[in-house]
């Protein structure tokens, strides 16, 4: 199922039942599992390590070098999960020796043209990156994220589970889960309350999310004060839970 026109290389690890079009190049180093499909004029470059049922589209570059300039040729990673699909034009470089040393993309992840994805981010599984979107390095993406057109993270930011973001957001800080966000730069407009009742949330929860939102965001409160309350509402109401996890590991404060 390889394309005669195919450059692959003696050293790359290809299971039988990966597809790979014309003029595609499978470096050394690089390892696909079953059922993945590797459109025509694709570049993968290891090490890098895609799993089983991927779709990845024509142009797209996957596992290059990252764009750091401190890199020195160091044999560092890129990991892909299974069932992701990945469109045309889409780059995804491996990892940094001064962060964890490789760049991870979990599972059924939905990520559309032209997205870059830089050294060191960590993608979770269910999430949706627009056309354009922009991850700096050392980006973390919660599961079932979905990043609207166009929206571009700071590097060391991250975006929690369930978020949303509009199109031409610029994501300058962390954004806590569940949590809707637009602009330049990004702020709070509520909680994803739509997308909470497609993945079968009930009405009950996403009402306590509301409630841990206001506490968060709308009722004055110092953070100290408004992690109290979310403290005590997480011991009833385990929905709560992922927010004051990623309220607590902010590293780079809250967009406000």
């Amino acid at each position: 199922m390889i394309h005669e026109r195919a450059i692959v290389s003696d050293r790359a690890r290809i299971h039988e039942e990966v597809s790979i079009g014309p003029y595609s190049i499978v470096g050394p180093d690089v390892e696909i599992g079953p059922g993945t499909c590797v459109e025509s004029h694709v570049v993968l470059k290891g090490p890098c390590v895609i799993g089983r049922d991927n779709h990845i589209f024509q142009f797209a570059s996957i596992g290059d070098d990252p764009q750091d300039k401190k890199y020195a040729g160091e044999p560092t990673r890129l990991v892909i999960g299974d069932r992701n699909t990945i469109r045309e034009y889409c780059t995804i470089n491996r990892g940094t020796v001064q962060d964890a040393g490789v760049t991870r993309v979990g599972n059924d992840n939905w990520i559309m043209a032209y997205v870059h994805i830089a050294h060191d981010c960590v993608i979770g599984d269910q999430t949706i990156f627009a056309n354009n979107t922009t991850l700096a390095g050392h980006v973390h993406i919660g599961d079932w994220a979905i990043l609207g057109g166009f929206t571009a993270v700071h590097q060391y930011c991250h975006i929690g589970a369930h978020t949303l973001t509009g199109i031409y957001t610029s994501v300058t800080k962390d954004i806590p889960a569940y949590v809707l966000a637009s602009g330049r730069p990004a702020v709070p407009r509520g909680i994803n309350a739509e997308g909470l009742k497609r993945r079968g949330f009930s009405s009950n929860q996403i009402t306590n999310l509301r409630e841990a939102y206001r506490a968060l965001y709308r009722q004055g409160l110092k953070l100290e004060e408004a992690v109290e309350i979310l403290e005590q509402s997480a011991r009833s109401q385990e929905e709560i839970v992922a927010l004051l996890d990623s309220v607590r590991s902010s590293s780079r404060g809250l967009i406000r």
